[in-house]
């Protein structure tokens, strides 16, 4: 069984206790203190309807930006350059977004109005960011996620046309690396990031680079 979070404090129980699936924990809430302290040790809430669930899998889906594959037809996408790109111009906007797109085996959404209030205030307070595709003055596709440290934890991406929030991810990547971001964690694998060279690795590895990267 899960361990059961309490009302109050931050305290987690030890990675190692996840379940198979990558359950950890279930209750608490999404305050800020929360929610960065999960995060500092690669935990992660996703949920459709209360209580909250932890998540700690093994192994972990991640992307060395150095690591990062561009296939020969985005290149060509990109060197025509449709897209214009902003980072924190449009959060609540991408989270929404994400959080209405339609995905294969999916018929909910995790990305609640609670989501949206809890990783607004972490926005506000520096720490949630959103990366924006437009096209022609239009949302075209974004991501977000949580910045700690040389660490990016990236939630959630959708997109509006095609390649638009690949697009948006290579152009963030690219700025990731120039301001030392060592690891990128993608926490479960998609087909979608492993053609772009996120690739898995054991938890106990990724949780030895959070210690080194996150002050």
């Amino acid at each position: 069984m899960p361990y059961a979070l309490g009302t109050d404090g931050e305290r987690f129980p030890p990675v190692q206790y996840a379940l198979s699936d990558g359950l950890l924990a279930t209750g608490g809430d999404l305050s800020p203190a929360r929610l960065l302290t999960a995060y500092r040790l690669g935990i992660f809430p996703w949920y459709d309807s209360p209580p909250v669930l932890w998540w700690f899998p093994d192994p972990r889906f991640v992307m060395f930006p150095g690591e990062l594959h561009v296939s020969g037809s985005m290149k060509q996408l990109l060197r025509k350059d449709p897209f214009t790109y902003s980072v924190n111009a449009a959060f609540r906007r991408v989270m929404r977004c994400c959080g209405t797109t339609n995905r294969k085996g999916q018929s909910g959404t995790w990305i609640t109005e609670e989501m949206i209030e809890a990783y607004s205030t972490l926005h506000g307070m520096g720490y949630a960011v959103s990366v924006e595709a437009w096209l022609g003055g239009e949302l075209a596709g974004g991501l977000y996620g949580v910045r700690l440290g040389s660490v990016f934890f990236g939630e959630s991406m959708f997109t509006r046309y095609p390649n638009a929030s690949k697009a948006a991810f290579i152009h963030y990547v690219g700025m990731l690396a120039e301001e030392g971001v060592q690891l990128i964690d993608c926490q479960v694998y998609t087909t979608h990031l492993a053609s772009l060279g996120a690739r898995l690795i054991p938890a106990s590895e990724f949780s030895g680079l959070l210690s080194g990267l996150i002050p």
